[in-house]
This record gives structure tokens, sequence and C-alpha cells, in this order.
């Protein structure tokens, strides 16, 4: 997955993300939870958004989240955000400098989620 969100950064002039272990803990976790208490959403059932679950990890960089789920593949998940326009615009974002991913596997999915930090 970092290789193919620095190749689009690369073709748009965006210096390369470094994968963050960190944010991809929360990453992890964010996927594991819409799978396993079933939702799709930024918002978990708890009320708390990418940023509030991050700084409860205590990380105060994270800036940006893409969630997506049912994709079979890192390739398939990339060519969706990239046909989204908010997605893409959080990919290509050359304010951002790290990546965290996290994936989950399970029925109905697997649950995606990136979460960029500064």
């Amino acid at each position: 997955m970092l290789d193919l969100v620095n190749a689009e950064r690369a073709t748009a002039g965006c210096p390369a993300v470094i994968a963050d272990p960190a944010l991809a803990g929360v990453a992890r976790a964010h996927s594991a939870d819409m799978r396993d208490r079933d939702y799709f959403s930024h918002i978990d059932p708890d009320g708390q958004d990418p940023f509030a679950r991050a700084r409860a990890a205590g990380i105060q960089t994270a800036r940006a989240e893409n969630i997506a789920y049912g994709q079979p593949d890192a390739a398939a998940v990339m060519a969706a955000w990239m046909a989204s326009p908010g997605h893409r615009a959080n990919i290509l974002n050359c304010e951002l400098g790290t990546l965290g991913v996290g994936v989950a596997e399970g029925a109905g999915g697997p649950w995606w989620t990136q979460l960029f930090g500064s």
C-alpha cells in the first residue's frame, strides 16, 4: 500500500509518505473495530473520530483518514480511493508526511483504513 500511495504522490509532485507504526496501530484497530462491530464510518459507535482515536493512542499528528471495505487487495482499494475526490485529495495532500495502514479480514471485507499524519 505504501508503494502504491507513493507512486500516486510522485506523479502529482508530492514527496513520499513514510510508514508510521503508531498510525498503523490506530488504523488496524479501526479496521478491526468496523469489522467486529459491523459499521462503516470514520466515527465509531462511541462517537470518536479518527483524531480522537489517535489522541487516545498518544498521537497528536493524525490529519486525514481514508476508509473502504470489500476491495480484495491494495491495488483495488487504491483504484477506488483515487476515483473518489475526497480520498484522492487526502492521498495527494503534499503536506502530509506519514501514513499508517490497517486491514482487517472477514466476511464482507476486508476493511481498509489509511491514517495520514503531518
